[in-house]
């Protein structure tokens, strides 16, 4: 997440408050807002990037393994915030998989739009803002190919077409009318059908 100075503070809080209160388990259950990671190999890299977290920025919350009750047959850890965590660094450019947010501190936009494109992937972004000028410069600019204007980046709708940029896109886009495209295999068949013998190249 990045997110301008002025109200950082504020920001990193209310994420830390709302991380405490994610309720974490068996993903079948009610109540639940969040299941295990897919399996132990998994789990392992989570812990491993939050402890690369702990040299690379400030650690707010979370960061351990959960093995109380049922949660102990399972590959649980918890909700983690990291803040103050610059640009280049592993946990804000790879992919983790696992519930670890890096919060990126920006003095204004362009600094912000410079720290958005600076990874190699580009699947989906969003922006919250109440500026028009900077929300379409913004849509313009960013590199990824799903864009959400004051909403979250999780979610779509079949009828649009899913797929991004950079290091996350590979040809065409899944869904809406693109999927066509996307699940079809193109085959070119020269068929010579003169019955004599070709003297050249070309049909």
């Amino acid at each position: 997440m990045i997110v301008e100075e002025p109200v950082a503070d504020r920001f990193v809080e209310a994420l830390a408050a709302r991380a405490a209160r994610v309720r974490v388990g068996n993903g079948l259950d009610s109540g639940i807002d969040m299941g295990p990671a897919v399996d132990a190999a998994q789990l392992t890299t989570d812990l491993q990037y939050i402890d690369i977290g702990r040299a690379e920025g400030t650690l707010v919350c979370g960061g351990r393994t959960l093995k109380d009750g049922e949660r102990a047959h399972g590959h649980f850890v918890e909700p983690t915030v990291f803040d103050h965590v610059r640009p280049a660094t592993r946990i804000a450019q790879e992919e983790i998989f696992g519930p670890v947010v890096s919060v990126i501190r920006v003095k204004g936009f362009e600094e912000a739009m410079a720290a958005a494109n600076g990874v190699k992937f580009g699947l989906s972004s969003s922006i919250f803002t109440a500026d028009p000028a900077q929300l379409f410069r913004f849509v313009d600019h960013i590199e990824t190919g799903i864009v959400h204007v004051n909403s979250g980046t999780p979610g779509g709708e079949a009828q649009m077409p899913f797929g991004g940029m950079k290091g996350t896109g590979v040809g065409p886009r899944e869904q809406g009318e693109t999927a066509l495209e996307f699940f079809t295999e193109v085959k070119a068949v020269y068929v010579d059908y003169t019955g004599q013998a070709r003297k050249g190249s070309l049909y």
